[in-house]
């Protein structure tokens, strides 16, 4: 239990100074991101990150860390400068060497100078170019695919780029839409975008045999750990190249979890084999007795009732524990296919006796212990749950997530930040009604995280703010009690 034993029903904040917080000049930083003598590691700054980056930019591991501290420091100074010169304010775009924020006014450059980023005089402010923008918009029934791919608001120019296949279709949109045309530059491009396959629960997918999919979740998808080990590459319904096992556990549990490539977008979907789909919206785990259904590749869209939870099922290949029965019939095939209770998610496919023809009994593996175990965040929209609240506005960065009771996030994106000067960090907690959910920063001292602020109210929603020294943080987000989509907004020195 996260709370302290007042269980205040206001907010508790830690006072500044009050934890006794390691202050060597070299402390280490958190292990998950390797440090270098020369650059801290940033927030969000992943092994992924730093192989890709390298890769496709052509950097070194410590240039990938310099460019990552940099863009994030001058993506923090951008933002508070478009606070603070309002209508002036006309863009900001990160060069080689600075940070570069075009204004409308000299006292605007003067004030860009002094938070020492490089000022561009220009003549539109931002609020116009996104003005022209959106005229453009409200007429975007007036472009034709095929001949003008997409317009956009280029501040490093100071004017909103129209991308022209065919110039003459693209004038023609421009006249129609009458905006001021000197605002407007025509591009072309070969560009023809196109929508990507989508995942979604109950398809099929193949890696030597076929399963089924489970859930979507960010990047990728949640499935039966018996499908396919670490590393097994995977094909779409379609054979499409799809993704890789990036994690696997059977026997003892039987989940697993698949990153798609860019061929592939992950939907809050799940197939239910009559020309449709259910949409997901959370996972609040349903109770003995409850109806439940289950969609799979082989036998498609199947219901029955929960029997019971936490069963060990013993299959040859050994035991595995934790599972939930049903005398819902499936399938081999089935295997990793999504299981709902109403529009809640509740788990995918582990194996079972019989068939469809005569009927027999399937177990699941509970989606909200492979969420956890992999740190998961489950793709979700509208219906039952509502999607995450957005009730924190005027922060510098906002984060959605979701979360089962008794579990805990981390933000940013289940990492942290580095704030290079002392000030105040901010953060608010925005849950779904009925729920309790906890704020927490924490800072690393060396060693370990240490809680040095907290908001624990009897309800949903939270805030807090910290007066703290340069280093390293993060925001944990605790289900005290019910589960749901959250949102949190993050504003830091």
């Amino acid at each position: 239990m996260r709370r302290s034993l007042a269980a205040a029903a206001a907010a508790i904040l830690l006072p500044a100074g009050a934890l006794t917080i390691a202050a060597a000049p070299a402390a280490a930083a958190p292990s998950d991101v390797p440090a270098t003598s020369a650059v801290a590691p940033p927030a969000t700054a992943s092994s992924e990150m730093f192989a890709a980056m390298q890769r496709d930019l052509g950097l070194t591991a410590d240039q990938a860390r310099s460019r990552i501290a940099r863009d994030e420091k001058g993506s923090r100074t951008d933002a508070s400068l478009r606070r603070s010169l309002g209508a002036a304010y006309a863009g900001g775009w990160l060069t080689a060497d600075a940070l570069v924020v075009a204004v409308t006014s000299q006292t605007a450059a003067d004030r860009v100078r002094a938070a020492g980023a490089r000022p561009k005089l220009v003549d539109r402010s931002g609020a116009d170019l996104d003005r022209i923008k959106s005229t453009l918009d409200r007429h975007a029934a007036k472009a034709p695919a095929a001949a003008i791919p997409g317009w956009y608001v280029d501040v490093t120019t100071n004017t909103v780029v129209v991308l022209a296949r065919d110039t003459g279709a693209a004038a023609a949109f421009v006249r129609a839409s009458r905006v001021d045309a000197a605002a407007v530059r025509l591009v072309t491009t070969t560009e023809a975008p196109r929508t990507y396959y989508d995942v979604r629960g109950g398809d099929a997918y193949y890696m030597g045999g076929r399963c089924s999919v489970g859930f979507s979740v960010t990047g990728g998808f949640v499935t039966a750990g018996h499908c396919g080990n670490v590393g097994t590459a995977t094909q779409g319904y379609n054979q499409v190249s799809q993704g890789t096992f990036r994690g696997s556990s059977f026997p003892g549990n039987d989940y697993a979890w698949v990153q798609t490539n860019s061929n592939w977008t992950p939907q809050p979907w799940v197939n239910n084999y009559s020309g449709g789909n259910v949409t997901v919206a959370g996972s609040t785990e349903a109770a003995v007795g409850a109806a439940i259904c289950r969609s799979g590749s082989t036998t498609g869209w199947r219901c029955g009732s929960i029997q019971a939870k936490n069963q060990t099922v013993n299959y040859a290949e050994g035991s595995v524990s934790g599972l939930t029965r049903t005398n819902a019939c499936a399938e081999p095939g089935d295997s990793g296919g999504s299981w709902l209770s109403g529009q809640q998610a509740q788990g995918v496919t582990s194996g079972g006796s019989g068939n469809c023809s005569t009927g027999g009994t399937t177990y699941f593996q509970p989606v909200n212990e492979i969420l956890s175990a992999y740190g998961l965040t489950l793709r979700t929209s509208g219906g039952g749950e509502p999607p995450p609240p957005t009730g924190c506005s005027g922060y510098e960065a906002t984060y959605t997530g979701s979360i089962s009771s008794g579990q805990s996030r981390y933000q940013p994106n289940g990492s942290y930040y580095y704030s290079s000067v002392s000030g105040t960090h901010r953060g608010c907690l925005d849950g779904p009604t009925g729920v309790d959910f906890d704020l927490y920063l924490q800072k690393w001292n060396g060693a370990s995280w240490v809680d040095v602020a907290g908001s624990y109210t009897a309800g949903p929603d939270e805030s807090l703010s910290y007066t703290g020294t340069a280093g390293y943080y993060r925001f944990e987000v605790h289900a005290y009690s019910g589960s749901g989509s959250y949102s949190m907004g993050i504003t830091n020195p």
